[in-house]
């Protein structure tokens, strides 16, 4: 396996980065996750354009330019062999002396991680989902970036260990439900989508805004809010969206099963018709 690392495709086994990066000493450095269809990459200015302006909150300097970015993918694509991938696009702070900087960070490190994926289904797939003992940790700055701090999402899924099929959903520290570990959560009551505000402390994931978008034109009302855990279970559905999952239809919660996936059914179509859009 290939990855990019600063300008150069290198193996997997070969590619280095200093001791003194502040991403790894600090936490200093954001991520996006998304697929590429077809060596399409979907919904790329939505992460690159988030992935920037966190880069701006942490005093990193980093331009997004969207032909340098595909172009980068595009070559990381053809060392793998692959066209339908799972892409992690990192942007660390660079390396800098010991002790916390305040000065911005000049150089900073680009690493494109890839995997090959299965070309995406036509019916989204179904999991089981379960309520963590953890809570949710509130978010370091005035919202929650993807960011390199990943403790509380790594100590979660030693809950539910290697099982692909489940997702685990935080609670925040006000009782409030909140996100999966790597997910964000949503439920249908009659023709009414709710799902947490971002206020509760989740990552405003990408997948999730596109769904909002979706849902609006499909004529179903979405409610964000502060919602208790007895709101979800007494819904008719519940589904999962990432960028790599898209939307994932819940079979049950806990004890508690949905009689219906009929929303996630919807949306996911709708959402299969765009996503190999140029």
């Amino acid at each position: 396996m290939y990855v990019y690392i600063d300008g150069e495709v290198k193996k997997a086994g070969e590619a280095r980065l200093s001791v003194f990066d502040h991403g790894f000493m600090y936490g200093l450095g954001l991520f996006e996750t998304f697929r590429v269809y077809n060596g399409h990459p979907f919904l790329l200015n939505a992460h690159m354009e988030r992935l920037e302006a966190g880069a701006e909150e942490l005093g990193i300097v980093f331009r997004y330019e969207r032909e340098t970015v595909e172009a980068e993918i595009q070559q990381l694509l053809d060392a793998n062999g692959l066209q339908n991938a799972y892409v992690r696009y990192n942007v660390s702070a660079g390396p800098g002396d010991l002790g916390i900087q305040t000065t911005p960070y000049l150089e900073p490190v680009i690493v494109i991680y890839m995997k090959p994926l299965p070309a995406a289904g036509a019916e989204p797939m179904q999991k089981d989902a379960l309520w963590l003992r953890l809570r949710r940790n509130s978010p370091e700055g005035r919202e929650r970036m993807k960011s390199h701090h990943y403790m509380n999402n790594w100590l979660a899924k030693q809950e539910i260990k290697d099982r692909p099929d489940v997702e685990g959903i935080f609670v925040n520290g006000e009782g409030y439900a909140a996100e999966g570990i790597v997910s964000n959560i949503f439920w249908r009551k009659r023709d009414t989508l709710y799902t947490p505000a971002v206020g509760t402390g989740i990552l405003n994931g990408i997948t999730r805004q596109f769904v909002i978008q979706l849902a609006h034109e499909n004529d179903y009302i979405v409610e964000e809010g502060y919602f208790l855990p007895k709101n979800i279970e007494a819904a008719e559905e519940m589904f999962v969206t990432n960028s790599i999952q898209e939307i994932a239809a819940v079979r049950a919660l806990g004890d508690h099963y949905f009689p219906s996936y009929s929303a996630a059914r919807l949306l996911h179509s709708r959402y299969q018709k765009e996503r190999e859009k140029k």
